[in-house]
Formats: structure tokens, sequence, C-alpha cells
């Protein structure tokens, strides 16, 4: 899952949801003891997430499209993809409106913790805000801007016409990938912070 399946999978916990949505900037253990319990939960949960994730088969199975093009960052197109998906899951947004007000809500609850934001995180979120990159996942045109933007964060991609005409020409079979996912990944996470 990418920024809006982490968001989701906090479970409206603002702690938790600090810190599951900066795990990704924060490496080792050691890095950990800098942030209050809560933040730390979050950012295990966040690593918890991948983890299982990048297990799951339907998640395996979705890759597979995009791996002859993009080898290791398969399950980068893949993680983006099933944010426009989960956006449009009516079992967990009943649609626009609802999408935007969790997508501002969640933005509004991160500034809280900016002192806890790592850099990176810290320099790309003012843009996130503003672009509302949550929101954006909706639609098809928003994950093409989506994974245009990993060519700024991937070292080795130049280019993401294709991962973009594989999501099109997939749409189908990627959907029901990320409904094989999206339960076990739910439970999973709940049954992470009990």
């Amino acid at each position: 899952m990418n920024y809006l399946g982490h968001a989701f999978l906090s479970f409206n916990n603002p702690e938790i949801l600090a810190g599951n949505m900066i795990g990704d900037y924060v490496k080792g253990l050691k890095a950990l003891e800098r942030f209050p319990p809560g933040i730390r939960k979050g950012i295990m949960l966040h690593r918890n997430i991948d983890s299982y994730t990048d297990r799951h088969p339907a998640l395996l199975r979705a890759k597979n499209y995009f791996r002859q093009d993009y080898r290791l960052y398969a399950g980068a197109f893949v993680d983006i993809i099933n944010d426009h998906f989960l956006a449009n899951d009516p079992r967990c947004f009943s649609g626009e409106q609802e999408l935007l007000t969790f997508s501002k809500k969640v933005y509004q609850t991160l500034l809280q913790y900016e002192e806890f934001f790592p850099e990176a995180f810290g320099k790309f979120f003012p843009y996130m805000q503003q672009e509302n990159w949550l929101y954006r996942y909706r639609t098809v045109k928003g994950i093409s801007k989506s994974m245009n933007g990993l060519k700024h964060r991937a070292h080795y991609i130049e280019d993401t016409t294709q991962g973009y005409a594989i999501f099109i020409s997939h749409y189908y079979a990627l959907n029901q990938c990320y409904y094989e996912l999206i339960d076990d990944l739910t439970e999973f996470a709940k049954n992470e912070l009990i």
C-alpha cells in the first residue's frame, strides 16, 4: 500500500497515523528511540504492513505485471495502484466526499506531529497536502501523476509511461488482486494493534 493505504490502516489513531505515514523514512531500530511510543508503534505497523503485503499471493501476482519492465520497482507501482483501488472501494469510502474529508483530516492530524517528521518526509509533505495526493489517487489521471513522481524518488526509473499502460490494460485483473488483498490486510493490521 502507498500513503492512502497506510493512512487508512491507522484506524483514526493520530499517533499511529503519524508513525505509519513516516515509516519509510525511519531506518533501523535505533532510530525508533527518538519517537514517542504511539508513533513508534505506527512506524512498526508500517513495516509490518509492508512485510505482510510483500508476501501476500495477490500482491505477488500483481507485481508480475510490472516486473519485466520495472524489476525491483514493480512493488512501488503496485502500491500506487492499490491506493487507487482503495480510494474507489465503496466499503472503505462511500464516495468522493468521504475520501476528501478523510484526506483533509489526515493532513490536519499530521501537522500536529510535524516536529517528528524525518527531513525527507518534511520536505515533500507540503506538496502532498497542497496537491492532495491522498484524494488524487481516486482518478486514473491522479495515478499517472503519482507514477510520474516515482521518477524523482527512484534511482533507476527513467520513464513510467509503460507502467501506466500496464495499469490501464490490466485494470480489472489488478483490481481483483486488490480485492483479494484488502480484507486480509485490514484484519492483519487490526491484529497488529491489539
